[in-house]
């Protein structure tokens, strides 16, 4: 392995970690200099993770740090074709975000700790990817959380920020409890963390243990936001619109997917079931809700939540390469979306609720036609991005004999459709419903050009680029992902995808303009609405904490007090040495020689007896 490539990874790696660190020493009060050493760091990391990616060689590199009888404990990297990938998604489309982040947090007064926030992030995903054994990927995995909520939290002086931060921080704790169970029972079974060295013994396993592949998948549950810890991604919204993007849209939730990718040979079948089962399901009901949020950012969280459950979905079905393939399309056309719906809200002076814009096609053209391209791509109108893995996941449904997952998935192309026509209508078409939206204005060229190359270019021939025009050795999980499956416009997934288009998608268009400044849905179906609209899992959890969890631990605390404090501490711990040191008082410190003198002869005449026994 030539050592200039292993040099290559170390920049990669290590210079977002620089800039986080200059950036929060010295340029806390210089947020000018700390924006665009960020952006700079990350364009560079763009360009060097193209340069790898385009070499089309694998990496390996590992330096032993500490050994403990026959385990190894080491840093180091494994590139092959799905890390390459995962670099170059995370760290081109991190690079135009920050150039979107320059624009929208221009007034901000905390952009040097931002920026600082962006770098730190930038380095613990970074970390995820090249990692090359689970113990590193771990450590950066609690990397990512961390650096996760301090971003979310930006706005910590307002409640509903520092909530969200903290929701985000536990729920994706409770995940990595079974994910760091999970590599400890790897490190019993098989007394090596290392990717390859798990692979070795699984290949040679005639069964994979059910218990490893679940308390793996828990990571995957609390950073991809799949059902039962989807709670926290909506919450998340909380934080400025660009780390909306960055983390929620092609980076953090993505890693999941991307680990689950890499970890999938140790996935049983069982377990390989119930993701594709939950993933589904999960796309079908995300997409769904979806219809119920006005706010435009959750709205789009919602989309994140049934594109994930797709991702999950073509893991369960065993095929990661279509997932990761997914993730990447996804990456392009939903950041695209973030970065849209943010310069909306920087055009109609920070206001979010769709039903108070309108009209916006004649105020902010640009925006409006970056954000319905990348629409279009979403809904996997066919020759877009989207089309060519999303379809492609469905159609792997399909000729896998899997009907009832292809129904969940089909139910959720049409929800991506319905839920897309709804904001397209109520944000850029009919007029303005509010002073915000009339006095919009069209974003600066840091939050357009950022639009323009990820919604015009990548959204749109994302898929064909990466189809036709790269070598396959240089994207290996794209082409014989294509290439495995029947695809071609006749396919039942283009079917789905094209009837999704027409009833849902224009359906939707025709649907919510017929009410002006209100939700259609609403008004025709109050009680739809409200299913829809309903935190029902979070109903769930709130029960569980007050009626079960603090219940438990009322009855701990009684059990403390009880039988810790007032029989251990007060009784065997206090009561009966204070008897003791009553009774013995009364017996040997009477006062009287003559007793001490006896005492003395006694304990000489036991000692004598004890050594000579002896």
């Amino acid at each position: 392995m030539p050592s200039d490539l292993s040099s290559l990874v170390h920049w990669i790696l290590f210079l977002p970690l620089g800039a986080a660190a200059i950036s929060a020493l010295f340029l806390r009060r210089e947020g000018g200099l700390a924006a665009w050493l960020s952006t700079g760091t990350a364009f560079a990391i763009a360009g060097l993770s193209l340069l790898l990616l385009g070499k089309g060689v694998d990496v390996t590199w590992h330096i032993e740090l500490a050994k403990f009888g026959g385990v190894s404990l080491g840093f180091g990297y494994l590139i092959d074709a799905n890390a390459r990938l995962m670099l170059f998604v995370v760290s081109f489309v991190a690079a135009w975000i920050h150039l979107f982040s320059v624009g929208y947090m221009k007034e901000d007064s905390a952009r040097g700790r931002f920026f600082a926030g962006l770098s730190i992030f930038m380095f613990s995903i970074l970390g995820i990817v090249v990692a090359d054994n689970l113990l590193m990927t771990f450590i950066f995995w609690e990397l990512v959380g961390f650096s996760s909520y301090m971003l979310i939290a930006h706005y910590f002086d307002k409640d509903y920020a520092a909530a969200a931060s903290k929701k985000a921080f536990i729920v994706n704790r409770v995940g990595d409890l079974g994910f760091i169970l999970g590599i400890a029972m790897c490190l019993s079974l098989y007394g090596t963390l290392d990717f390859v060295a798990l692979k070795d013994h699984a290949a040679a396993a005639k069964t994979l243990p059910i218990a490893i592949g679940a308390l793996l998948m828990c990571g995957f549950l609390g950073k991809s936001a799949q059902f039962p810890l989807h709670v926290w991604l909506t919450d998340a919204m909380a934080g400025p619109t660009p780390v909306s993007a960055l983390i929620h849209a092609a980076t953090m939730v993505a890693a999941g997917v991307y680990f689950m990718a890499r970890v999938s040979f140790l996935l049983a079948p069982e377990v390989l079931q119930f993701i594709a089962i939950s993933g589904a399901g999960m796309a079908a009901l995300a997409g769904l809700c979806a219809l119920a949020q006005t706010d435009i950012k959750k709205s789009l969280a919602y989309s994140t939540l049934a594109h994930l459950g797709i991702m999950g979905c073509a893991i369960g079905l065993g095929r990661p390469d279509l997932a990761l393939m997914h993730m990447a399309m996804h990456a392009f056309f939903k950041a695209t979306l973030f970065l849209g719906a943010g310069s909306v809200i920087h055009g109609c002076h920070h206001e979010q609720d769709m039903l108070k814009m309108g009209g916006l096609l004649k105020k902010m053209p640009l925006t409006a036609v970056t954000f319905i391209a990348a629409t279009l791509s979403n809904c996997a109108v066919p020759f877009l991005a989207g089309w060519y893995s999303k379809d492609a996941i469905i159609e792997a449904a399909y000729h896998g004999g899997h009907f009832a997952i292809f129904a969940f998935l089909a139910l959720a192309a049409l929800a991506t459709c319905l839920y897309s026509g709804r904001m397209i209508r109520l944000v850029f078409l009919g007029e303005a419903n509010s002073e915000e939206a009339s006095h919009a204005h069209e974003s600066p060229w840091t939050m357009t050009l950022p639009l323009v190359v990820l919604g015009l270019v990548y959204s749109v021939a994302g898929g064909f680029l990466a189809s036709t025009l790269l070598p396959a050795g240089s994207l290996q999980p794209i082409k014989p992902a294509l290439d495995a499956i029947v695809f071609h416009l006749a396919a039942p997934s283009t079917i789905v995808g094209l009837i999704s288009l027409v009833v849902g998608f224009f359906g939707a268009l025709k649907f919510y303009g017929s009410v002006r400044g209100a939700d259609a849905l609403q008004v025709v179906s109050p009680r739809t609405y409200h299913l829809l609209e309903h935190r029902w899992m979070d109903g769930v959890y709130r029960w569980v904490v007050d009626s079960v969890q603090r219940r438990l631990a009322e009855f701990v605390a009684f059990l403390d007090l009880l039988i810790i404090n007032g029989v251990a501490v007060r009784w065997i711990g206090g009561g009966v040495p204070a008897v003791l040191g009553y009774l013995t008082g009364r017996s040997f410190h009477r006062g009287q020689m003559r007793a001490y003198a006896l005492w003395i002869v006694v304990g000489t005449l036991f000692l004598a007896w004890f050594l000579i026994a002896r």
